[in-house]
């Protein structure tokens, strides 16, 4: 299903230097995006400062209201070495709308497609989908 929506664009640059870390996005733990209110397009929406937790990613996320993310998630592996795992997050709450529900999941390929790097993909539709020690971290350990 094509819903004509495309993403902004900068948002292949802005992902680049995000993965990169640097420029305006060194240190920064994770974007959000959302479809602007025009329905068109997929625009950034938030930017997690530095020294900002998984914890305070899922407090930015709107309670009936869908996103997309990119998170830096930072984890230990099972034999002691820190790293970390670029993850893309579709949140859709079972709280919101029907139509930015059906929006989302039909637009998510054209963000995905543009955030060149990433291999993780976890789908959320409620806060117990996105708990760190119980669901993400051992999807992203798989990974390490």
């Amino acid at each position: 299903m094509s819903t004509g929506v495309v993403c902004e664009p900068d948002i292949p640059a802005t992902f680049e230097d995000f993965k990169l870390q640097k420029g305006d996005f060194k240190g920064v733990e994770f974007i959000t995006y959302k479809i602007s209110d025009c329905k068109t397009k997929i625009v950034i929406d938030k930017t997690g400062e530095a020294g900002q937790s998984f914890d305070d990613f899922v407090a930015c996320l709107p309670e009936n209201d869908c996103r997309y993310a990119a998170v830096d998630v930072k984890f230990t592996t099972s034999d002691g070495r820190a790293t970390s795992k670029l993850v893309f997050i579709t949140w859709i709450p079972d709280t919101a709308s029907i139509r930015p529900k059906m929006m989302y999941a039909a637009s998510k390929k054209v963000l995905q497609n543009e955030l060149v790097g990433i291999g993780i993909i976890i789908n959320a539709n409620d806060f117990s989908d996105l708990d760190y020690e119980s669901a993400v971290k051992p999807e992203v350990a798989k990974f390490a």
